[in-house]
């Protein structure tokens, strides 16, 4: 392999549990490959993983790092100090790794689900401010549905299951909207700023949670102005934090009584629903490649065992 298709590595991050690149991506990597680059699968805390050989890390299914959020903040530190970019920025994952983001939104005029956050010893607090009222509680950091309760408040079981929720853990507290399950949740993508596509998600029959794991269903759609002109705006607003640089974005949110309000920013590790838009692959395999700095010399082998920490 000459110097230059070596300085064109590109590690495509994963998590151990989806070792290979997965189904939906599979497009992007063939894209990724016709521009060039080589795109290798490389767990994201393999301490094997010689990570000052790659021109950069690409952000794809690493699905466990709100389980390992330190090792995971540690990570992109390593990765800063070696001076190798991560896709999105590293500033951008530290930032939307932690669900806070919603309140700051809020703060900028976003229309959010109603939130209020608690530690783990304020829940008590915080839900009797909401008598009767069905609600979902999930940890700040989290994902998939993880350590996630929906119930209604005062009822024995609900509240039994919020004792034994993780103590260590902040948590965010939102009434639960029952449009997600009447209408279906929505995510609209977005590739360096503009807009490629959008699906529909919903639960599976006496369900409330859209992720296939759990039986939800994906469908394509076709937004109108007033949802794209919400999710453009909370975007806009993450740019305005500081945050400009998206080369990937995935809004999700629902809507109520006519308003789209934003659930979540996915700008980590989203699931891009790829597949059905190769169009939309080759817009984001351009959009990381020209992010990617041009014949980056490698370090020699001792250069990258000083900058391990």
């Amino acid at each position: 392999m000459s110097v230059h298709a070596a300085a064109r590595r590109l590690a495509f991050a994963t998590s151990a549990d989806y070792p290979s690149i997965q189904p939906d991506d599979v497009g992007l990597a063939t894209s990724l490959e016709r521009l060039g680059l080589e795109p290798i699968v490389c767990v994201w805390n393999d301490p094997d993983v010689d990570w000052p050989t790659f021109d950069a890390v690409l952000i794809r299914t690493i699905w466990d790092y709100f389980k390992h959020h330190a090792a995971f903040l540690a990570w992109l530190d390593r990765l800063d100090r070696l001076g190798i970019p991560t896709i999105n920025d590293s500033a951008l994952l530290r930032w939307n790794s932690d669900k806070r983001y919603l309140l700051e939104l809020a703060e900028r005029g976003i229309g959010i689900i109603p939130t209020q956050l608690a530690s783990a010893h304020e829940l008590g607090d915080v839900l009797s401010t909401m008598p009767a009222q069905q609600v979902v509680i999930k940890p700040t950091i989290s994902g998939g549905a993880w350590h996630t309760l929906r119930g209604t408040v005062g009822a024995e079981t609900f509240a039994q299951a919020v004792t034994q929720l993780p103590r260590e853990y902040d948590y965010l507290v939102q009434p639960f909207v029952p449009e997600i399950v009447s209408d279906g949740e929505w995510s609209l993508l977005y590739f360096g700023g503009e807009f490629s596509h959008a699906v529909i998600k919903r639960p599976a029959a006496g369900d409330y949670r859209v992720q296939g794991e759990y039986g939800g269903s994906t469908d394509p759609i076709v937004p109108n102005a007033a949802t794209l002109g919400a999710a453009e705006r909370a975007l806009a607003a993450v740019a305005d934090i500081g945050h400009r640089d998206q080369a990937y974005a995935r809004v999700d949110g629902v809507v109520c009584a006519g308003r789209f309000l934003i659930m979540e920013l996915e700008l980590i590790e989203p699931f891009l629903h790829l597949a059905e838009h190769p169009a939309a692959a080759d817009r984001l395999a351009q959009l990381v490649a020209n992010r990617l700095p041009g014949n980056r010399q490698l370090p020699h082998s001792t250069d990258r065992q000083t900058a391990t920490p």
